[in-house]
């Protein structure tokens, strides 16, 4: 893709979710996300009621008297996005493939974050993280995010959840709030998964093509792992073979949302033909 290519495929995304940003959010945003984080305001004399856990030792044993700390909800949020760019998002039978409908999620939540003042960083990952870009706030910040969506091409095909949870824990220090964007076709996340929920508020969007849920009966089908590179035949035409890929895939999404359940991750399935400005409205009048 040449950069008049590129510079006009950004631009053509900055319109549109710039747009649907509003749409979605519409002042939900910092309701649907209050709360993440308390920052040090004042100390005050004890009184009645107040959390003892709160008491500031330090100034108590200088003024011999109790002291508590007071806090108050921090108003400027980190966002940070976990996009999976694995050789599994290159598929789609819906006009669109995984990975477009991941660009176009990423810039709307991107420009809902910077609408509100906040700041925003991505991590691509694959089987390992391919790219870190650390929070920012600023209009420029958000078209260099949607840049690298279009245009990078990741060194690996296989996907690694826990390493780019693993990753997001050990990178941001201060809570935040994670969008996990993937279609987990992984396993052995859980713990990962787990420890990054109990630091930050980790929202998951499981992203499907209908293609995905079964074989359609078409005899031969030349068939290509797109994260292995693995071919091989599959006879459509048997039953057998359908309802195995149908069960394979029931059982893959029932695991990965009692996983999410478990976790105490709030999750979301967004589907390549559906309408995920409804889905994601939803959910934050869900948290809200």
């Amino acid at each position: 893709m040449d950069s008049n290519e590129l510079i006009r495929k950004v631009r053509k995304i900055e319109i549109r979710t710039k747009a649907l940003s509003h749409q979605i959010f519409q002042g939900q945003y910092h309701s649907a996300f209050k709360g993440l984080g308390m920052a040090f305001s004042e100390v005050r004399q004890y009184g009645y009621g107040d959390d003892v856990r709160f008491i500031d030792w330090n100034v108590t044993a200088r003024f011999n008297q109790p002291y508590v700390k007071i806090f108050e909800e921090e108003r400027e949020l980190t966002v940070v996005l976990l996009i999976d760019v694995s050789g599994s998002n290159q598929f789609g039978t819906q006009n669109v493939m995984k990975s477009d409908l991941i660009t176009e999620l990423a810039a709307v939540l991107s420009f809902s974050a910077i609408f509100n003042n906040d700041k925003v960083g991505v991590v691509f990952f694959s089987d390992k993280v391919e790219k870190f870009i650390p929070p920012k706030k600023g209009r420029s910040h958000i078209l260099r995010i949607i840049s690298e969506l279009v245009s990078h091409e990741p060194t690996c095909t296989q996907t690694n959840v826990s390493e780019a949870l693993r990753y997001l824990t050990n990178a941001i220090k201060k809570k935040c709030t994670a969008f996990l964007i993937s279609d987990f076709i992984d396993t052995g996340f859980e713990q990962a998964i787990r420890i990054a929920a109990n630091k930050h508020d980790l929202v998951a969007l499981n992203i499907i093509d209908r293609g995905e849920d079964f074989f359609p009966n078409i005899g031969l089908l030349n068939v290509t792992d797109p994260e292995t590179g693995k071919t091989f035949i599959a006879d459509t035409s048997n039953p057998k073979i359908r309802i195995q890929h149908q069960q394979w895939w029931r059982q893959l999404r029932i695991r990965n949302n009692e996983i999410f359940k478990k976790a105490g991750v709030d999750a979301i399935t967004l589907h390549t033909d559906g309408d995920y400005v409804k889905s994601l409205t939803e959910l934050f009048q869900k948290r809200s």
